[in-house]
């Protein structure tokens, strides 16, 4: 499999876009993965980023959104978000890319109020509507699990759940080693998501938060989680996932030891040569 980095890493250090496109390349990485808003970025930014990635020889990979109002129970926050992830969806093709990774919502309000078998359905519903889009344009979307009590999607119970819900072959699972081992799953459940599975996102953690450290700097042991993606036979990227760097200003250190640490690790479990 493809060795990635999401360029928030650079962004969130401040660094200038074309830089950590540059940067990313210098050190190693065969891909990238895009964390922007098309509805934020002008036509000089939007161009920028396509134009260097293909400058660098940089495929990109997925672009990263989060649209937590897809589950809102105000129609109009609703209507919002899905033409946002159809923005998000043009950005993928327009930039040749795999996939959409979203993050869905939380259940508002403690699950109570309102039914949360309705905000699940409304979930659903909308997330079909992007998958029949995300297949006209030939690209696909993958949903990320995330580990907080009350996310919609926070083990592979609900993820295989809603995958077979939404029930299309453009929607599918990223799977988040981090954020598998923090929602207590075990790496032997990953294989539940053979065929539902398309891209991965690999970092550590102090095993109690989330905290998107380079492996090494936390208590994961990747090895049994990795063995598991092997034998789920997919193509596609492992892309590193590292949020505020305690030393913004040397994080070129901090990406490089990403780097380095998570090429050992594929390497060793034979995902990578």
């Amino acid at each position: 499999m493809e060795l990635g980095l999401i360029n928030s890493a650079w962004a969130q250090a401040g660094r200038e876009t074309a830089w950590g496109i540059t940067k990313t390349k210098e050190i190693g990485f065969d891909t990238i993965d895009i964390f922007t808003d098309p509805l934020d970025i002008d036509i000089r930014e939007r161009r920028l980023i396509k134009r260097e990635c293909d400058r660098v020889g940089l495929p990109i990979r997925s672009i990263c959104c989060v649209a937590t109002g897809l589950m809102d129970f105000n129609p109009s926050v609703q209507r919002f978000h899905l033409d946002r992830c159809r923005r998000y969806l043009d950005l993928v093709y327009e930039y040749e890319a795999d996939n959409l990774l979203l993050v869905l919502g939380e259940y508002i309000w403690n699950q109570e109020v309102i039914p949360p078998e309705e905000q699940w359905q409304t979930a659903v519903s909308n997330c079909r509507d992007l998958a029949e889009y995300a297949e006209n344009l030939g690209v696909k979307i993958a949903l990320e699990l995330e580990p907080f009590p009350l996310s919609l999607l926070n083990n592979v119970d609900r993820m295989v759940r809603f995958i077979d819900d939404v029930d299309h072959s453009a929607l599918a699972a990223n799977i988040d080693i981090s954020h598998l081992l923090l929602a207590d799953v075990e790496p032997a459940e990953i294989q539940r998501l053979k065929g539902k599975a398309i891209h991965v996102h690999i970092s550590d953690c102090d095993g109690k938060k989330h905290g998107d450290l380079p492996p090494g700097r936390g208590v994961v042991n990747f090895e049994p989680y990795l063995e598991e993606i092997k034998r789920l036979e997919m193509d596609g990227a492992i892309s590193i996932e590292l949020e505020y760097s305690p030393e913004p200003d040397k994080i070129e250190d901090w990406v490089r030891e990403a780097y380095e640490s998570t090429a050992r690790l594929l390497s060793a479990a034979g995902l990578r040569g």
